[in-house]
């Protein structure tokens, strides 16, 4: 384990959203940009789903964390923050990476948008066709 007042930090990203966490031994406290993570993510699903991590690794309550997030939607944020979460988690105790990646928290999501081709209507769709 990690220095037990060291700040720790994880990079995660989702499509375009990228954030950066740092955590730090404490009572428990998400920050995200500088509100709380219930100002920033109205829906419950949305914060469960960003700390999944201290869930699986039964540290809820364990450390504040403290998230610039920007870019993508709001999903693409929750995603990002849980995978930086995760990583930081991973450099405080390495004995974590089992467990983590069994709820696949550490893996990064590689989907991306596709791009528009020319001469179609967009990434897939093609402009309607006419017989006559």
């Amino acid at each position: 384990m990690a220095e037990s007042t060291e700040l720790l930090y994880g990079i995660g990203r989702r499509k375009t959203a990228t954030a950066v966490v740092k955590i730090r031994p404490g009572t428990g406290r998400i920050s995200v940009n500088r509100r709380t993570i219930e100002e920033y993510f109205p829906l419950a699903t949305q914060r469960q789903e960003a700390v999944r991590p201290l869930t699986a690794a039964d540290l809820t309550g364990r450390f504040d964390i403290e998230v610039k997030t920007r870019g993508g939607g709001i999903t693409g944020q929750v995603d990002a923050i849980k995978l930086g979460i995760a990583r930081a988690l991973v450099k405080y105790d390495p004995a974590l990476i089992g467990r983590l990646r069994e709820f696949g928290l550490l893996t990064r999501d590689p989907r991306m948008k596709e791009r528009k081709k020319y001469g179609q209507k967009g990434a897939r769709k093609r402009f309607q066709w006419t017989k006559r």
